[in-house]
């Protein structure tokens, strides 16, 4: 059954938000997700999604939707939760529309799933709350134009919590049919400088499913909060697609709005596998202290490792005392046994790193050990400072800077205790020993990602 002119939401910011005239609208659509980089390890069961116009975060929002080309078909429906921006709602706001008009057509609302909802005290009915917002409708040209015939469940978001939000998204959670996609920008009218640093610290909350963000630094705090909760619970991997703000596409830089989309893919692995990655890493642990307390005097290496430790490998191994740093030493790439690089790099982080005196083995039992295994390091290909700070993964990426001679790195864990992308990109050139006034385009920056293992 087709809905009737009479029961459709019209669209309300076709020409303001996105181009008014069909073709238009896909052509941009269309030329958006084909610069967007498709592959993915594997399918998102829900995004994060900015909502601005176009022309400000329409690239942004193209890279998740790209996500979805691996299994548009598969998915029949698409749950879509933003805040509402200009009518006051308690709890979760639904329409009585039986669709929602783009230039590009209509697409149903899957009106049961509503009914359903309303036996949650939380859910309301307001068609006023949907006239005129925005956050909903900029999603629907994108998700037309990616899936085949589709219903959605479309939800704004006014003052609710986040475990509300959660509760809801739960009874509509279904299986591989079922999209969740939640509706957010970042922070508002902050300088270029001020809001990539706040964004960056939105960022690496959502990366550590860390639901305490406020509307200051999302609009939609409070769904992407009880996505959070409920992604956590389901074990759910998120990933950030893509990072920026407007003055990085089409505005100026003294007030900005941040972007950014997350991609939450369900690749919980099996018992398993989570147990022969923990023993894993009690080994290295084990190897790294032997290694250690043998070069003071201890007892000799066990001759005996397991054969997987023969397979070439790079390594990090980090000694804290009292949560300060105590020796860091390790290897970008793999040009040894495993086994070989974790003792080498144990006994220079104890007994060779030239920013310690050497480690006494009266205090080895007070000294806290952490193994960290390298992936092979990526060539970052940018034009300038912004479009290396755009594709860099705060809390995620180690970096490695060459300029000639002059080499240095940072592992992800450094993001700790430098969280903006900025200085930690500054602090990087600076630990390298290359001058001050080194540019950008004379350096090589690499990033890559890490598996570690830490004593408790």
């Amino acid at each position: 059954m087709h809905p009737t002119v009479e029961s459709t939401r019209p669209a309300a910011v076709a020409g303001l938000f996105y181009p008014g005239a069909p073709d238009a609208l896909s052509r941009d659509v269309d030329d958006a997700l084909a610069q967007a980089r498709h592959a993915s390890p594997s399918a998102p069961k829900a995004l994060i999604v900015p909502h601005a116009g176009y022309v400000y975060s329409g690239q942004v929002a193209a890279r998740a939707y790209g996500r979805l080309v691996s299994r548009g078909s598969a998915i029949r429906r698409v749950v879509i939760v933003g805040p509402c921006h200009r009518v006051a709602v308690r709890g979760l706001a639904a329409p009585t529309a039986h669709a929602f008009s783009t230039p590009l057509g209509a697409v149903s609302v899957d009106t049961a799933a509503l009914d359903e909802l309303a036996l949650l005290p939380q859910v309301v009915r307001s068609d006023a709350a949907h006239a005129r917002e925005h956050s909903i409708e900029v999603q629907l040209p994108f998700l037309q134009r990616v899936l085949g015939e589709f219903s959605i469940v479309p939800l704004v978001v006014g003052d609710a919590t986040p475990d509300e939000v959660a509760q809801v998204l739960d009874a509509l959670w279904g299986g591989p049919e079922t999209l969740v996609v939640i509706s957010s920008d970042l922070s508002h009218f902050h300088d270029y400088e001020s809001a990539r640093k706040r964004d960056a610290g939105t960022v690496r909350s959502i990366l550590r499913f860390d639901a305490a963000i406020d509307h200051e630094q999302a609009c939609g705090a409070t769904p992407i909060a009880g996505l959070l909760s409920l992604a956590k619970r389901k074990g759910l991997a998120p990933e950030l697609v893509d990072f920026c703000n407007s003055g990085d596409t089409a505005g100026d830089k003294q007030r900005v709005v941040g972007y950014a989309a997350f991609a939450f893919a369900e690749t919980a692995r099996d018992a398993t596998a989570v147990d022969e990655d923990e023993a894993r890493g009690s080994e290295l642990l084990r190897l790294a202290r032997a290694a250690i307390d043998e070069a003071l005097g201890g007892p000799v290496l066990p001759a005996a490792l397991p054969d997987w430790l023969d397979a070439p490998g790079a390594s990090f191994v980090t000694l804290r005392q009292e949560d300060r740093l105590r020796g860091c030493v390790g290897s970008l790439r793999p040009q040894r046994p495993l086994r070989e690089d974790v003792i080498a790099n144990a006994r220079a982080a104890a007994l060779a790193d030239p920013r310690f005196l050497p480690l006494e083995r009266e205090y080895l039992p007070e000294t806290r050990i952490e193994v960290s295994l390298l992936e092979t390091p990526e060539p970052i290909e940018f034009s300038d400072r912004e479009s290396l700070l755009r594709q860099i993964v705060p809390g995620e990426d180690g970096l490695i800077v060459t300029a000639g001679s002059a080499r240095a790195t940072f592992l992800p864990q450094v993001w700790e205790v430098l969280p903006d992308p900025a200085t930690f990109i500054d602090e990087l050139m600076r630990k390298s020993g290359m001058p001050r006034d080194t540019p950008l385009r004379a350096c090589r920056f690499e990033r890559y990602r890490v598996r570690k293992w830490a004593e408790p």
